[in-house]
């Protein structure tokens, strides 16, 4: 069984709607190590994403992505012009791990926070929860599942490619 995530970007640094026109993506710039921990030693080649814009108004999931390549070091951390520059990273101790994604399919409805907020069936899921910021989290399958619905997108589909 594969695992299911859900990956946050502002869509006005990389969207969805990028990651289509690009075809392929590395995820860059993770600097939690909770969240490079997840990429690094838990996301598979096959694991399904939840594309999530934040800071935009609604936030709300976009579409879904693939990861097309496991965790591997995270070249930014190197390079002294990236904002994601970290001065302890070496190339034999990389700190910091990112992962390739593909898009699957764009979510003809958009699924707003707000409106997995209100829908009881997300109970307990890490998006809503209090405090909760990570840039990369696990989904359940069934809560997956039901983003997929509301979004229009058939899982069986989206899930069995």
């Amino acid at each position: 069984m594969r695992n299911l995530w859900l990956m946050k970007s502002e869509p006005h640094v990389y969207s969805y709607e990028d990651l289509v026109a690009d075809g392929r993506t590395h995820w860059d710039g993770v600097r939690n190590y909770q969240a490079r921990n997840m990429m690094r030693d838990q996301m598979k080649v096959g694991d399904l994403v939840l594309y999530y814009h934040s800071n935009t108004k609604p936030p709300h999931v976009a579409g879904v992505a693939r990861v097309a390549r496991e965790g591997y070091p995270d070249h930014t951390a190197l390079d002294s012009s990236s904002k994601y520059f970290d001065p302890k990273a070496t190339a034999d101790n990389p700190r910091w791990s990112m992962v390739d994604l593909v898009p699957v399919a764009a979510c003809p409805s958009i699924v707003s926070l707000e409106s997995i907020k209100s829908d009881p069936a997300f109970e307990g899921m890490p998006l809503i929860r209090r405090g909760q910021r990570l840039s990369i989290q696990p989904v359940e399958e069934d809560h997956f599942r039901r983003v997929l619905m509301l979004a229009g997108l058939d899982a069986h589909d989206v899930m069995e490619e």
